[in-house]
C-alpha cells in the first residue's frame, strides 16, 4: 500500500477540502479504497432512500446487497477507489464536511490490529512480528500484508480490523509491512464458532461445496455476491486489487459454511473475467484470497 506523507494539519483530521480528498485519491490510485468520515470520526448517515437498508443495502453487518445510490451510504461498503464516484457531486458535498479519511483495509488486502492503549502495545511488541505501525491518539495500528474477517476485542484493547470494517487514515507510518501472522488469526479463531468446515469438492479451486449456510439466510449470499460482482463491474482503476477485494469478502462469509457453489463462483469469475483479468488471474486470486483466510 503506497501511502502519502501527510502535514501535521493533514493528520490532525481537521483541514478543510481539499486536503481530505487530494489523500483519498492518492490512496485510492494506490488500490486502497477509501471514504469520508465526519465529526466524531464517523462515516456519514445513509441518505432517505438508504435509510434502514431500505435499499437492499450494500453489505453491512445486517444486510447486504447491490445499491445503486451515488452518495456516501452503508458505511465501510461506501468505500471505493473509483475517482470518478470520489469526486462526484453527492461525494463532494461529504468532502466538504469531512474531517478525516478512513479505508477499508480488507478490500486492500490488509489487517490492521488496533492497538487502543498502552498496554495493548507492550502486548504486540512481546508478541505479535514487527510490521508497519501508525501512532494513534492513545496507542497504535499495526498493519499487515493479508486479510481476514474483523473482529473487536480480541483481548483488551486489541481489535482487528479487516474485512467489514473501516479505519481511520493516520498517515503512512514507519517499518516494513509484514505479512499477516498466524498469531493474529489464532485471536480470532480463540472466538466460539458454529460453523462446519466447507467441503473441497468443487471444479473450481474454491474450497466450498454447496451446503446450506447454516450462519446466514439464501437471500443474505445472493445479495454477496450481487454485490461482489457489482464491485467488480464498476471498478476502473486497480482492478486486480479489486477482484482480489471482492473475492476476499465474499469467502471470508461464506468460505468455511459449506454455502458456495460452481454456479456462485462462475458468476464471480465472469465478471473479473469481463474486466480483463484471465482465468488464471482468477484462479490465482481466488485461491491467495483462501490461502490468506486460512481456507
Amino acid at each position: 500500500m503506497t501511502q502519502p506523507t501527510l502535514t501535521r494539519r493533514e493528520r490532525s483530521g481537521m483541514n478543510a477540502p481539499p486536503g481530505p480528498l487530494r489523500t483519498a485519491l492518492t490512496l485510492a490510485a494506490a488500490g486502497v479504497p477509501v471514504l469520508p468520515l465526519r465529526a466524531g470520526k464517523t462515516p456519514f448517515g445513509n441518505c432517505r432512500t438508504c435509510a434502514g437498508n431500505g435499499c437492499g443495502g450494500r453489505p453491512n453487518m445486517k444486510s447486504a446487497g447491490p445499491c445503486r445510490c451515488p452518495g456516501v451510504c452503508h458505511a465501510w461498503a461506501a468505500a471505493t477507489t473509483d475517482p470518478a464516484v470520489l469526486t462526484s457531486s453527492a461525494w463532494t458535498a461529504a468532502w466538504r464536511r469531512a474531517v478525516c479519511v478512513a479505508y477499508h483495509p480488507g478490500a486492500a488486502g490488509l489487517t490492521v490490529v488496533d492497538l487502543d492503549d498502552t498496554a495493548a502495545v507492550d502486548w504486540a511488541h512481546a508478541t505479535l512480528p514487527a510490521t508497519r505501525t501508525v501512532p494513534t491518539t492513545r496507542g497504535e495500528h499495526w498493519i499487515y500484508r493479508g486479510a481476514m474477517s474483523s473482529h473487536n476485542a480480541v483481548r483488551p484493547g486489541v481489535d482487528i480490523k479487516s474485512t467489514m470494517a473501516y479505519v481511520r487514515y493516520l498517515g503512512p507510518g514507519v517499518g516494513t509491512m509484514a505479512a499477516l501472522p498466524d498469531a493474529v488469526r489464532a485471536l480470532a479463531a480463540k472466538e466460539p464458532s458454529t460453523v462446519r468446515s466447507a467441503p473441497r469438492s468443487v471444479s473450481l479451486p474454491a474450497g466450498s461445496g454447496g451446503g446450506e449456510c447454516p450462519h446466514r439466510t439464501p437471500v443474505f449470499l445472493e445479495r454477496g455476491i450481487a454485490m461482489a460482482e457489482q464491485r467488480i463491474t464498476q471498478a476502473r482503476t486497480a482492478i486486480h486489487a479489486t477482484v482480489y477485494g471482492a473475492f476476499l469478502a465474499v469467502l471470508s462469509t461464506h468460505g468455511r459454511c459449506g454455502c458456495l457453489t460452481d454456479a456462485h463462483i462462475k458468476r464471480l469469475f465472469a465478471a473479473a473475467q469481463a474486466k480483463g483479468e484471465t482465468l488464471r488471474h482468477c484462479t490465482d486470486a481466488w485461491t491467495n484470497a483462501r490461502t490468506t483466510l486460512g481456507l
